[in-house]
């Protein structure tokens, strides 16, 4: 029986050549939002490893956007060369680059994951103002967001879009927009959050517009025949949040309006949310997407097993498998997922004679490396 993990995808004309793709994971590690070599190694070697679609970190499309300071940015023309070189990498090895477009909103300007300090920079260490849908912090530790006015919505709109242009001259593929995890997108969905009384706020159809807003306008300025897709939270995890109807109900409008895929996460919204994690538990939430939207989803949440990951896609769960932490673990995890899968997957060139199991250890005379 052939290996649906390793069977092509086809988003609108792009193929991608298996159903691993690459969780965009923030490295923190930029300045002024340019890539580096970091952000090059990091990623190429995933590509390098087998994943089908490797896609980059969020990048905030403001400078007022980053979650941190080392956040990777996309906000000006000059970005375009560093992150062109990535993705000509990632294309050589066979995969399909793809960049996550973000604004990290109310939990923006706070300190990296290993800082000694924590919650919001302070503007004399280069911190900055941040804004959101209404005036609620996201805790203790996070500063009062401003509220966006309609008409710096529309400006965000449209950073949004600038933004989505210069992917395209970088080489990317695909895009996919952040509406998850309590960043900006999604903080006006959710009525933790947003209390806003204006056309953004109160109902169902005014928590969405901004969102379907933006999706309108970068579907407008992508080109057609590649995919756009969008990272939702599924839930918040607390009652009176936001809930798994109303991501079904949004990916409805999500699809109509020419997204692609729909990546499902949750949480992120709510400091005090108690999310019952374990192996494969948000991949209900994108079945649910999937069968009951019409639309293709994507699984995440501690996907770390070859049999896991070929489970949830033969199922009918998901059309695609976004791996993490696991694949911070190991780089090459989609090649030795198709060898459990008894799946052929090609080697990097480089690499085929140590990864052979009918390679005999000797020393290789021609290269002087001993091949053990």
């Amino acid at each position: 029986m052939s290996s649906k993990l390793f069977s092509p995808l086809t988003l609108r004309g792009l193929t991608l050549p298996n159903r691993i793709a690459v969780s965009p994971m923030c490295q923190y590690s930029a300045q002024d939002g340019f890539v580096n070599d970091w952000h090059l190694v990091h990623l190429g070697s995933r590509a390098v490893g087998g994943a089908g679609l490797v896609i980059v970190e969020a990048a905030a499309v403001l400078a007022a956007g980053r979650i941190t300071p080392a956040d990777v940015g996309i906000w000006k023309d000059a970005h375009i060369a560093p992150l062109k070189r990535i993705t000509r990498f990632i294309e050589q090895q066979g995969a399909v680059a793809g960049i996550q477009l973000a604004h990290a909103g109310r939990k923006a300007s706070v300190h990296r994951p290993w800082d000694k300090e924590a919650g919001t920079v302070p503007a004399d260490q280069g911190g900055w103002p941040t804004v959101g849908p209404s005036a609620i912090a996201f805790d203790a530790s996070f500063a009062t967001p401003v509220p966006l006015t309609v008409a710096q919505i529309a400006d965000h709109v449209q950073a949004f879009v600038d933004a989505a242009k210069r992917a395209l001259k970088a080489g990317f593929k695909v895009i996919e927009l952040h509406a998850a995890h309590g960043y900006l997108l999604q903080e006006f969905l959710s009525p933790l959050s947003n209390q806003r009384t204006d056309e953004y706020g109160g109902s169902f159809d005014n928590r969405v517009r901004f969102l379907l807003e933006t999706v309108t306008a970068v579907r407008a300025a992508w080109p057609q025949e590649l995919p756009l897709l969008v990272r939702l939270s599924a839930t918040d995890w607390v009652d009176g949040g936001w809930t798994p109807d109303e991501t079904v109900a949004l990916s409805r409008l999500l699809r109509d309006l020419g997204v692609d895929l729909i990546d499902v996460s949750s949480g992120g919204n709510a400091a005090t949310a108690v999310i019952p994690t374990g192996p494969g538990y948000q991949t209900a939430f994108a079945a649910r997407v999937k069968q009951e939207a019409d639309v293709a989803s994507g699984a995440v949440g501690m996907i770390t097993d070859a049999v896991q990951a070929e489970h949830v896609l033969r199922t009918g769960q998901a059309d695609l498998v976004l791996l993490a932490r696991e694949l911070l673990r190991d780089p090459y995890w989609p090649l030795h997922a198709a060898a459990t899968l008894r799946h052929e997957a090609p080697w990097p060139p480089q690499y085929v004679r140590a990864a052979s199991s009918k390679t005999p250890l000797r020393e290789d005379i021609n290269y002087g490396t001993e091949l053990d």
